[in-house]
């Protein structure tokens, strides 16, 4: 039998983010939880509704249990865990270990962080990454940073927080994509340069992207959707919105400046394209940010 969290409502708010009730209504969160066999933390989590924002959970000592449909997947030292709003956290100490120590964040993610978030599937919206043994202490580390950061407060800590998160997100990025690069075609990886390089420019066509890496548009096309899983042109499309996500959320350009900066001079088929790419058109997509922005600063 697993000891749970009761989920009784509390007279008081509760302040500790260590135990049941606490509400997490803010941008950014972050802990050491020292799990100690029979100790006043050893008791499940249980969160069948999920949560607002994003957590992630960082082993560092003894070993943990997520808990999914028929599933148990134990979590050893080293372990990150990415658990999306949509996921179910139900987990606690390993049964058979005598404790489970993990670091962990909560938090509400900058819009162009989506392509971070996206961790190989353990359970139903919930990711793992498991880093190499030369990785493992430069996550221990940022993970201190952020919590340290968090701890002391003031009017810059949780920016700092964030950007320390940041980091985090891209090592591990890094750490997944290297390996993909370093077994991609040069000539693709030489492509995709080129595109990056003129991703505003509308006067190239596929024909001088192969010629550029000396191949034929039909070779090209060939090499580049058996590397990449997709069209020269979807990926150009692909990096084009995600330029376009990231301005929206860092500048104050105007959507049709943005549009064209990165290949779009038609500002309806640009805000088109957007919206069939995220959901959303880029007005919305802004509003959207800057209300998650908002939020943090409450």
């Amino acid at each position: 039998m697993f000891r749970r969290a009761s989920s009784q409502a509390h007279l008081e708010p509760q302040l500790d983010p260590l135990l049941p009730g606490f509400s997490f209504n803010t941008h950014l969160v972050a802990g050491l939880t020292p799990i100690e066999k029979e100790g006043h933390l050893d008791f499940f989590i249980h969160r069948p509704e999920g949560m607002q924002g994003y957590i992630i959970n960082h082993t560092v000592k003894g070993q943990g249990l997520v808990l999914g449909d028929n599933v148990q997947h134990p979590c050893q030292s080293g372990d990150l865990l990415l658990f999306s709003p949509e996921a179910i956290h139900h987990y606690g100490r390993h049964p058979e270990a005598a404790s489970w120590h993990h670091q962990w964040v909560y938090f509400r993610p900058r819009a162009y962080w989506s392509e971070w978030l996206k961790w190989p599937a353990l359970l139903a919206e919930t990711g793992l990454h498991r880093p190499h043994e030369q990785e493992a202490a430069l996550y221990s580390g940022l993970f201190s940073q952020i919590i340290d950061t968090v701890s002391v407060g003031g009017p810059y800590s949780e920016m700092l927080a964030m950007n320390l998160l940041e980091q985090l997100l891209i090592r591990r990025q890094q750490a997944v994509a290297d390996p993909l690069q370093r077994q991609l075609d040069p000539r693709i990886h030489a492509a995709c340069q080129y595109m990056n390089e003129h991703l505003g420019d509308n006067q190239w066509e596929i024909s001088d992207v192969a010629e550029h890496v000396c191949l034929s548009t039909s070779r090209l096309s060939h090499l580049f959707r058996q590397h990449l899983g997709v069209s020269v042109l979807k990926w150009r499309e692909d990096q084009r919105i995600n330029q376009a996500k990231l301005l929206l959320s860092t500048s104050q350009l105007s959507i049709a400046s943005i549009g064209c900066s990165v290949g779009f001079d038609d500002q309806l088929y640009f805000s088109r394209v957007f919206r069939k790419c995220t959901g959303s058109s880029p007005s919305e997509f802004r509003q959207s940010f800057r209300r998650q922005g908002c939020e943090g600063q409450r």
